[in-house]
């Protein structure tokens, strides 16, 4: 008995899936949920689990393809499958032309008429190409066959330079002649992941949003209070909560008793959604990325603290699932790590508002007459007119400056 295994769609939000690397090779064991490979989507790359037990007959797609829906390998009890089942026919060999076309670059060819054996040069039908990440991905954005590149790494192994002197017909390994270094003014070429051509889309569709802003100050010494005594509180080894958390959970609260900003823009109709779910900017090595901590309006500030480390972390190591960004209906962005004191953020579609949170900064301000010194933090916040009028944004300013200045509200 065999088991086709088709790419999954992870999301209503993934629009595209390329296979990164297959964990498993084939004739290999393989257990249910068990990491079977790779999968780049359009906002993650996480490991897809094989959902049976058996071995890996047959890899269909291999690395650095994309197919959506279709059948990638098979997975069978043996590595000949059932008796009187039949395996997927191996793709033909195209026979090679006498003229290659312009920018591919030609097998090397041994004495005895074999290839020289590296990952580039198809050493047999169906074997796996050896290929670091990032030569893949240029090839994938470039629309370069692997199979027609000669790898210069170890045992073959194809090189980001390699890919990169297949567009101009040059093999890396065709001369030892010493480096050429290229001049200090030659233009840096980054092709774009998934991760950031879907950023492209999502704010291009935002920037054509109407949009306008709001901005207030807050006096944050009773919330900077509040969290050290959250802090002294701590378990051992508990997650210390920071002033974001804080900032999230009153957010929460402010959200529930201004539900027009709490929604999404649909089209046709604005959905009004019953929990706060809110997202946070984090800055990943693929690109921005918004986990989403769930309904925070109804959640204590620790739980809310040990929610956003586990998915930052995991953000941050490029481990965080669809699953982890789906369903915000609100995002805070905040740069007060950096200093910056005030900034407009961009809507993240469809939900229908975000807030920019600046650094806390002490500042003088005027007290029953008198000057005094006051951690003052600045937020703007984004609103899409289609779905939010001024004054509703305005309401919930108000809302979520008097809980910023006495927490113990909301709590």
């Amino acid at each position: 008995m065999t088991t086709d295994v088709k790419l999954p769609r992870l999301g209503q939000g993934m629009e595209s899936g390329t296979i990164v690397r297959w964990l498993k090779a084939e004739g290999d064991p393989v257990k249910v949920h068990e990491p079977l490979y790779e999968l780049d989507t359009d906002k993650v790359t996480q490991e897809v689990e094989s959902e049976v037990d058996g071995v890996l007959l047959k890899i269909l797609v291999q690395e650095g393809e994309t197919a959506v829906g279709a059948t990638i390998a098979v997975i069978g009890q043996g590595t000949d499958g059932a008796p009187g089942e039949s395996m997927p026919a191996e793709p033909a060999t195209p026979t090679p032309s006498a003229d290659p076309p312009p920018g591919a670059v030609q097998p090397r060819v041994g004495p005895s008429g074999h290839d020289g054996g590296g990952a580039g040069s198809g050493a047999h039908p169906g074997a796996r190409l050896k290929a670091s990440p990032l030569a893949r991905r240029i090839a994938r954005e470039r629309g370069l066959d692997l199979s027609a590149v000669s790898g210069s790494g170890p045992d073959g192994r194809i090189l980001a330079e390699d890919v990169e002197h297949a567009g101009t017909g040059i093999s890396s390994q065709a001369t030892a002649a010493p480096v050429v270094r290229q001049p200090a003014q030659e233009v840096e070429v980054i092709a774009l992941t998934a991760t950031r051509k879907t950023i492209a889309r999502r704010l291009t569709e935002a920037w054509a949003a109407p949009v306008f802003q709001l901005g207030v100050s807050a006096d944050m010494t009773e919330t900077l209070r509040l969290r050290e005594q959250s802090v002294a509180r701590l378990a051992e080894g508990d997650v210390k909560p920071t002033v974001n958390d804080l900032l999230t959970k009153l957010v929460g609260v402010a959200l529930m008793r201004h539900r027009a900003l709490n929604a999404t823009f649909m089209g046709s109709e604005i959905h009004r959604h019953p929990g706060a779910h809110v997202g946070m900017a984090v800055a990943a090595p693929s690109g921005l990325v918004v986990p989403v901590i769930r309904d925070v309006d109804s959640r204590s500030v620790q739980e809310i603290a040990r929610d956003r480390a586990d998915l930052v972390g995991r953000a941050r190591a490029g481990k965080a699932t669809l699953q982890d960004m789906e369903g915000g209906t609100f995002t805070i962005s905040n740069l007060g790590m950096f200093g910056i004191e005030q900034f407009v953020a961009v809507i993240n579609p469809p939900q229908v508002a975000i807030l920019a949170v600046g650094a806390v900064k002490d500042t003088p301000v005027v007290v029953d007459g008198e000057i005094d010194i006051a951690p003052m933090m600045h937020v703007v916040l984004t609103c899409d007119h289609r779905a939010i009028d001024g004054a509703d944004g305005a309401e919930f300013l108000q809302t979520l400056v008097a809980l910023i200045e006495q927490p113990a509200l909301a709590l």
